[in-house]
């Protein structure tokens, strides 16, 4: 997800009838700046710039639907110390784009900057110097982590043969590597949206591990209505001619599935944003240089576009299908008897956050969520007009929330 506002512009004449010899609104379209081809795949290969990045290698991984992937890597990164007691890890899982450059700014290795620095950091609510985080990237994703980009035991990208893997699956993964830190219970798991999913299901699958929990923006189980949105996210993907059935990695820029993972995301963003917000920040005003009635976009259209081309240069269309089809698949009660079922045998404490203008995870998914976890009290709500991305965005009310949370337990 991303936060980057987008400029109210100013609109221009709308007249269809031009005096001759006038160009085009669509030929003085800014789309005509020519950028350079997208990759095939922006997805962290083997050889490139490591950035902050640590790799533990976990060996094999037996996954919850039957397959098996012979040799597990994580990346990830960390910042603080641990100290002697080993009490004060916090783990930080993160959403559907994101990566495990949690704090830190962008460089070698990082294209983005840390997409929480105002939450985590020296003297921030997760306060690196009172706390050791641990920030991988998610088992699936595309920047370092064993994925459909990494190399497979024949020595070529998994591609189309990566197998399907749950919320469940990551968090096996996810265990392995606290094993691999030596950590054995973390102070507190914290994850927003796809993060959400599996800070609950860490609580689930191994409660000894989890001493509290902050799901944010999030649900128990995945709705009719989240699959919805997800399905032609996924439809662009596969229909792009570039996708080759999720078998491009050799192909050359510009010849990937670019196109599908833009529209993709252009679905998706719509989401995360509210209604309220793009009607302010937008209303039916043109693009600048543009014209509507001439083929031209209005400037949510060219909001949209924007961050269509952003996510194409910094994310991987394969781990964007195995990602989405994680959340598809997740349900906190499949196999333990339902929802509440599951969420009544949490044992950590637990903050619940949620953002009134969310679209995609509404305030409801919250309140299921904390009526279900004993001693979860009332759920925090975040005012915004950002929607799902309010937790990205209000960190002046998240911040402090998440600070007394900790307090509290180690006062």
């Amino acid at each position: 997800m991303t936060t980057t506002p987008g400029a109210r512009t100013r609109p221009v004449d709308t007249a269809r009838v031009r005096a001759p010899g006038a160009v085009s609104s669509r030929t003085m379209s800014p789309r005509s700046v020519v950028l350079p081809p997208p990759p095939a795949s922006a997805a962290w290969r083997e050889g490139d710039h490591p950035g902050e990045r640590r790799f533990a290698d976990l060996g094999p991984l037996e996954l919850e639907g039957g397959g098996r992937l012979p040799e597990v890597r994580l990346a990830y990164e960390t910042w603080g110390e641990l100290d002697a007691s080993g009490s004060n890890a916090i783990l930080v899982v993160h959403a559907l784009t994101g990566d495990s450059h949690v704090h830190g700014e962008a460089g070698p290795g990082h294209l983005t900057p840390g997409w929480w620095n105002d939450l985590v950091g020296p003297g921030r609510a997760i306060d690196t110097d009172k706390y050791f985080v641990v920030a991988p990237n998610v088992l699936g994703g595309c920047q370092g982590s064993t994925g459909p980009a990494s190399t497979a035991p024949d020595g070529k990208p998994w591609g189309s043969r990566f197998p399907h893997v749950t919320v469940r699956d990551q968090v096996a993964a996810e265990i392995a590597l606290a094993d691999h830190l030596g950590i054995e219970a973390w102070q507190l798991v914290i994850g927003a949206s796809m993060g959400g999913h599996r800070v609950l299901e860490w609580a689930v699958l191994a409660p000894q591990r989890v001493r509290a929990i902050a799901p944010i923006a999030t649900a128990a189980a995945t709705s009719a209505d989240q699959i919805a949105w997800a399905h032609p996210q996924l439809a662009a993907i596969r229909a792009d001619a570039g996708f080759h059935g999720g078998d491009y990695y050799g192909l050359p820029d510009g010849e990937g599935p670019h196109r599908g993972l833009a529209i993709a995301r252009q679905i998706a963003h719509t989401t995360y944003r509210s209604a309220h917000e793009l009607a302010e920040r937008f209303g039916r005003l043109p693009q600048h240089g543009e014209d509507p009635m001439d083929g031209g976009r209005f400037a949510v259209q060219s909001y949209l576009d924007h961050h269509g081309e952003k996510l194409v240069r910094r994310f991987d269309a394969n781990s964007y299908v195995v990602l989405t089809e994680s959340m598809l698949t997740h349900d906190l009660g499949r196999d333990r008897g339902g929802v509440e079922a599951a969420l009544a045998t949490i044992t950590a404490d637990a903050l619940v956050v949620a953002v009134d203008s969310d679209r995609l995870f509404p305030v409801s998914e919250s309140v299921r969520i904390a009526k279900g976890i004993p001693g979860a009290g009332l759920v925090h709500t975040i005012r915004s007009e950002h929607g799902h991305d309010g937790f990205l965005i209000e960190h002046e009310q998240l911040g402090p929330v998440v600070a007394d949370f900790l307090a509290a337990r180690v006062s």
